[in-house]
């Protein structure tokens, strides 16, 4: 039992694809009122979520389609979430996701890559080696009764029977929240990258990366 409900973790299915939209965005987000969607999209809340949830079931699967989420239930409804994957190719995959949905959409790839070209010179990820944690979130109403250290236990399993010994987790500099959680669960400093225009245009120095041993 985890709070007042009953949970459990299962993988994520298509049918997830919008909270595992409002998931990422959240995650991208932190503590800052805009992530690198609303940056790279430059459109409202609904108009990132309805881009985000085709991502989410794209035929690309990149680090923002269900097929690497794992999701966290209470009571039987999602409650928190995960993306645990390979980290080799995650960059060339997430980019193709993306020209795929925008040309569906009629949106330009190539200006929602520029617009969130802002991230690159502070982003760090760690070795195409390793087991990569990302879009961590949960909603809300479920900010006790560690789902979330439920979901990364569970991600490391996953990560160490498909091979992997090292994962990484990355999160803004700033998102002390997240940076107490994954300490937590066993992840220390591994680097990170501070940027002055990223600052200036998130309010957040740039990114820091954790790694633990599997």
């Amino acid at each position: 039992m985890i709070g007042a409900g009953r949970s459990s973790i299962r993988p994520a299915r298509s049918d997830d694809a919008g909270f595992i939209a409002r998931t990422v965005l959240a995650a991208q987000r932190g503590p800052l009122p805009r992530g690198w969607f609303d940056i790279a999209l430059d459109q409202g809340e609904a108009e990132c979520l309805a881009f985000m949830t085709r991502l989410a079931v794209a035929r690309v699967r990149s680090w923002y389609h269900v097929a690497h989420f794992l999701i966290a239930e209470v009571d039987g409804v999602p409650a928190a979430a995960l993306c645990a994957m390979p980290a080799s190719g995650t960059v060339v995959a997430a980019r193709a996701a993306i020209e795929e949905v925008a040309a569906e959409t009629g949106m330009d790839a190539d200006a929602i890559v520029a617009r969130g070209g802002y991230a690159r010179n502070c982003w760090v990820q760690g070795g195409e080696g390793d087991w990569l944690i990302e879009h961590v979130a949960r909603q809300a109403s479920h900010r006790s009764g560690g789902l979330v250290q439920d979901l990364i236990r569970r991600a490391l399993a996953d990560g160490k029977a498909a091979g992997y010994t090292q994962a990484s987790i990355s999160f803004l500099i700033g998102n002390d929240a997240a940076e107490r959680c994954y300490a937590k669960a066993g992840f220390t400093f591994a680097e990170e990258k501070r940027d002055a225009a990223f600052e200036a245009m998130t309010g957040a120095p740039g990114f820091r990366r954790f790694a633990r041993a599997m």
